[in-house]
């Protein structure tokens, strides 16, 4: 069911920990994305960690600095938003400045705006909206323009939510090509639910 909710965002400290803690701190939090056609959000039930200059699936693996990795060297809670295979993608900065670390939002549970995500990501099968990377992203409206936004502020932010009951942690995603970085225990999940991508 659609809900409304006057969400504010996590304050600065929240994200002011160490990479792994912050996510599993963000399952359960809710993403917030306001356009012109309304404020649409998804509460977090999926991320992965990546912790860039040791971590081989790391964008800021080798402290390589790029144009598009760039805003990963800044400070935690901006958005990192990149393509993968015409996929938009939103990280969350975190660690500390200089310290390419990350984290995917991986997938959200549709919770408001359900009706604009629809528009955007029409799905014969509910589930199939927001339960995955790409899908969140399309639905939500996020764009590369979103890129380097800072997350204390509108239009794109993360507000408070519920912590999960029962979270579940395993190996991420999609990078088979990168050693032993692939069994890395760094994916989080929501236990049961059934936005989680896999």
């Amino acid at each position: 069911m659609d809900q409304q909710q006057n969400f504010q965002p996590l304050a600065e400290s929240f994200y002011q920990v160490p990479t792994l803690e912050l996510a599993k701190n963000l399952l359960g939090c809710i993403l917030v994305k306001q356009t012109e056609e309304g404020t649409s959000s998804g509460v977090i039930v999926e991320t992965e960690a990546y912790l860039g200059n040791t971590d081989r699936a790391a964008h800021g693996y080798g402290n390589r600095r790029t144009k598009r990795t760039e805003i990963l060297y800044s400070k935690p809670g901006y958005a990192y938003v990149h393509l993968i295979h015409n996929h938009r993608l939103i990280n969350v900065v975190s660690s500390m400045e200089g310290d390419p670390e990350s984290v995917l939002i991986r997938a959200v549970e549709p919770f408001s705006g359900i009706d604009e995500m629809l528009m955007r990501r029409p799905v014969k099968k509910f589930q199939n909206l927001t339960s995955g990377p790409g899908k969140l992203t399309q639905a939500m409206g996020i764009y590369m323009e979103d890129y380097g936004h800072f997350m204390l502020a509108p239009p794109l932010f993360i507000s408070e939510g519920k912590s999960p009951a029962s979270v579940k942690t395993g190996s991420r995603i999609g990078i088979d090509n990168t050693g032993e970085a692939k069994d890395y225990p760094y994916r989080f999940w929501v236990d049961g639910n059934p936005f989680v991508s896999r």
